[in-house]
């Protein structure tokens, strides 16, 4: 589905790339789906209790953390800061979280934000994605010779376009 598409370009990045593996068991039941806290549900069940896109992370710090919506932005920006760790604590445990569960969210949390993409990013991203997979199947020739007149300029990515093209008859 295009839902996959966007999960798929979202997860493609240094932080989450690690989670891949994990999202495929999840999506065809090989892995069961857990939440370090169940407020984290509604937040994740679309992504099988992966964080995938930055609304995600923001949303997560505003239901666990008790962060409000400008709040979780700039916790999203600022997740290197030590600080950010102690206040996300702080609010966790003030909504009955432990420190240990609590500091396990910050870490995914942290691994994530740095690199995460925001969902229509990533949905812009699969919508050309999905455009260009229908014309090469569907108008392979006019696909090659687009693609081939924008890089004829560099002979190594003419070369893998005319493999390819060879071997998509």
């Amino acid at each position: 589905t295009l839902e996959d598409v966007i999960a798929g370009i979202a997860l493609y990045r240094p932080g989450p790339m690690d989670l891949i593996p994990s999202f495929i068991d999840r999506k065809f039941g090989r892995e069961k789906v857990e939440y370090l806290d169940q407020r984290m549900e509604p937040v994740l069940k679309e992504t099988y209790g992966i964080m995938v896109y930055q609304e995600q992370v923001m949303r997560v710090a505003q239901v666990v953390g008790g962060y409000s919506l400008g709040g979780a932005d700039l916790l999203r920006r600022a997740m290197g800061k030590k600080r950010q760790r102690a206040v996300f604590v702080k609010g966790a445990a003030e909504r009955s979280v432990k420190e240990s569960v609590a500091t396990e969210i910050f870490d995914l949390m942290e691994k994530f934000a740095g690199y995460g993409f925001n969902k229509s990013h990533a949905a812009a991203y699969s919508y050309v994605a999905y455009q260009t997979a229908y014309l090469k199947v569907h108008h392979t020739s006019s696909f090659y010779a687009a693609n081939l007149c924008m890089v004829m300029d560099d002979g190594d990515k003419m070369n893998a376009l005319v493999t390819d093209a060879k071997n998509n008859g």
